[in-house]
């Protein structure tokens, strides 16, 4: 298989409180042919701390060789996975943090996946046209010269799930510094993760703490510990591929 692809985009700044990019792509493929991928968006500065966005533009993939020639799901029948994106941004910044939020819809067809057949055999098949939706949110602040912390939500609404995408994530993570001593830590909560596409799936909610301390020896010369699922939650992120419980490790870092 071949691909060519070039693309030309611009931005121009219309005032100091607006502005707005495009761009456009011309991809040629030796068995899909051609195809156009636009993509465009505004820009309002309301003032110095917001910024409003509003964004469209198309999503494009052609089939790899692996999903249409190698292993049992192959199928060289794949046709190319389109989409459009559309996004609406808010973000506000004020003294040491900022908080910010996206809406988005995606409309898209043909999207690749997976799918068990009735003999028992997986094949990858395009699963046809798909609406989804949601939201993102997100906000850090740093209290201190030695503190700060960072979180950010999301929700995905499918119409038809797709497996390894979640309906929600939450995550809450803070950092402490004081000389050369440091530590970081994030808790994540996924819900309702698909591990099988399609109406039905099979889905998988779990927690997850980690952290990370460190020390630095000399400018060039750090140790550090590190803990992941120190809850020791009992989760996978692909069917039948358990993760495995609480693990640790600890090393030496050398910045050259």
């Amino acid at each position: 298989q071949n691909e060519v692809a070039a693309y030309v985009d611009f931005r121009q700044i219309v005032a100091p409180w607006f502005s707005f990019d495009a761009g456009i792509r011309y991809d040629w493929h030796s068995q899909a042919g051609t195809e156009w991928v636009p993509q465009g968006g505004l820009t309002f500065h309301p003032s110095r701390n917001d910024d409003i966005k509003v964004l469209v533009s198309k999503g494009f993939r052609n089939p790899i060789i692996r999903e249409m020639y190698m292993f049992p799901p192959k199928n060289p029948d794949l046709k190319p996975e389109r989409m459009m994106n559309y996004e609406l941004s808010y973000t506000h910044r004020a003294g040491q943090g900022h908080v910010g939020g996206n809406l988005f819809l995606i409309k898209g067809d043909n999207l690749i996946a997976t799918v068990m057949q009735p003999s028992g055999r997986p094949l990858n098949v395009n699963t046809g046209s798909f609406t989804n939706y949601g939201l993102e949110l997100e906000g850090d602040y740093r209290f201190t010269d030695h503190w700060s912390m960072n979180a950010n939500y999301s929700y995905l609404h499918m119409k038809n799930p797709v497996a390894g995408a979640p309906e929600g994530k939450l995550y809450v993570g803070a950092h402490y510094q004081c000389g050369p001593f440091s530590v970081a830590t994030g808790l994540q909560h996924i819900s309702d993760l698909y591990l099988t596409g399609g109406s039905g799936g099979q889905t998988e909610s779990f927690t997850l703490l980690n952290a990370t301390a460190s020390y630095r020896i000399v400018p060039q010369v750090s140790v550090f510990v590190k803990g992941d699922n120190l809850l020791a939650e009992r989760y996978q992120t692909y069917n039948g591929y358990p993760m495995p419980k609480a693990t640790f490790m600890g090393g030496v870092s050398v910045d050259l």
